[in-house]
């Protein structure tokens, strides 16, 4: 019989940077992941505005892969609740709203729910933060996550490998989230490989 793996789970909100969960929604779905998807308001219209599509045409021409889209309004689903086992939560884009919102746990939305479940669970929690520049207060909630156990991960893509295309940039980034993640890949290349 083979294991029964557990799902991730990713957050989309309002910051730019759709390419980079449309990417990671790829990614996942090329290892035949379960994912929970959950996006704020805005971070579906972002999405759309960014891509030129909807995230639910997205994910129907990805197929094959197992994906469950979550309203983010909604608090009855399995992402709410601390009983229920997860792999990580990547939040990809994270505004500074969202960031700020987590660190209160306000669990205002099931977005921000998912996110304190995944800190008082110990899941791993990546915070892919997009905006810049950032002032005092943004620096103290991204602090206070990070002591938290959440993972920040500014999406500052590298340079090293020489990228050539905007799909080298975005799979360098993937690359970093799947390394804390603890799964396999050969997304980009190394330094020095």
């Amino acid at each position: 019989m083979k294991p029964l793996t557990k799902p991730y789970i990713v957050g989309i909100t309002g910051a730019s940077g759709s390419p980079y969960a449309w990417r990671l929604l790829q990614k996942l779905n090329e290892e035949k992941l379960e994912v929970y998807v959950v996006a704020t308001e805005t971070g579906a219209l972002v999405f759309k505005h960014e891509m030129g599509f909807s995230l639910d045409q997205g994910i129907a021409r990805l197929g094959e892969g197992s994906f469950h889209i979550e309203t983010v309004t909604s608090f009855f689903s399995p992402i709410a609740s601390g009983s229920r086992r997860f792999a990580g939560m990547i939040v990809c884009p994270c505004s500074m709203g969202t960031a700020g919102r987590i660190a209160a746990a306000t669990s205002d939305n099931l977005l921000i729910r998912a996110a304190d479940v995944c800190l008082k669970e110990k899941f791993p929690l990546l915070l892919l933060t997009r905006e810049t520049p950032l002032h005092a207060i943004h620096l103290e909630n991204l602090l206070k996550l990070s002591k938290t156990g959440a993972t920040i991960m500014p999406i500052s893509p590298s340079f090293y490998h020489h990228p050539q295309t905007i799909e080298e940039l975005l799979d360098q980034m993937m690359g970093r989230i799947f390394d804390h993640l603890g799964l396999n890949h050969n997304f980009h290349t190394r330094w020095e490989e």
